[in-house]
């Protein structure tokens, strides 16, 4: 390991969507923020996916929601999430497993990543119990539908699903 970048070899990546952001990804955030010295959230642009919240939307969000923490910053990323790290100098990609089926699909990916480049390391963090049924996609439905959302996201999540959705979310 190089020694010439001491923050930047505890620099790690939390990438995804964040379509929208949840109180599952703000403690993974959280907890990714008391391991490392520095953490990137990283929103990955998929130009054939059509998110709910724009890019930008997003970026707002998860500002907003981390703002309480001084070692996390917010950005966007195209292409290999791989790619990205390197760019910017991170040793590390954080990934959330909320249950056993996620773990099979996210350890393919970590050994390409290595297989790619081995001197960046996958950590896995496991969903605390509350949070590990709570998808972006669940509460998009439940919100569609005007249910509430408010113990599965941030206030400020929920009043931008409810100008989404109108006031019903």
């Amino acid at each position: 390991m190089s020694t010439s970048h001491p923050a930047v070899a505890r620099l790690a990546v939390y990438a995804g969507s964040f379509d929208p952001v949840s109180f599952g990804h703000l403690d993974l955030i959280e907890r990714a923020s008391a391991l490392f010295s520095d953490v990137i959230v990283g929103l990955g642009v998929h130009p054939t996916r059509h998110p709910l919240f724009s890019l930008e939307e997003r970026i707002d969000l998860i500002r907003k929601v981390s703002s309480h923490l001084p070692n996390v910053r917010v950005e966007s990323f195209d292409g290999l999430l791989i790619d990205y790290c390197q760019q910017v100098g991170a040793r590390v990609i954080v990934r959330g497993l909320r249950a056993v089926t996620d773990f099979e699909y996210e350890l393919q990916i970590a050994h390409a990543n290595a297989d790619l480049c081995p001197t960046i390391d996958t950590v896995f963090l496991p969903s605390r119990t509350k949070h590990s049924f709570v998808a972006a996609s669940l509460i998009r439905e439940i919100a569609s539908h005007g249910g509430d959302v408010s113990r599965y996201a941030p206030a400020v999540v929920v009043d931008a699903l409810k100008g989404k959705y109108g006031k019903k979310a």
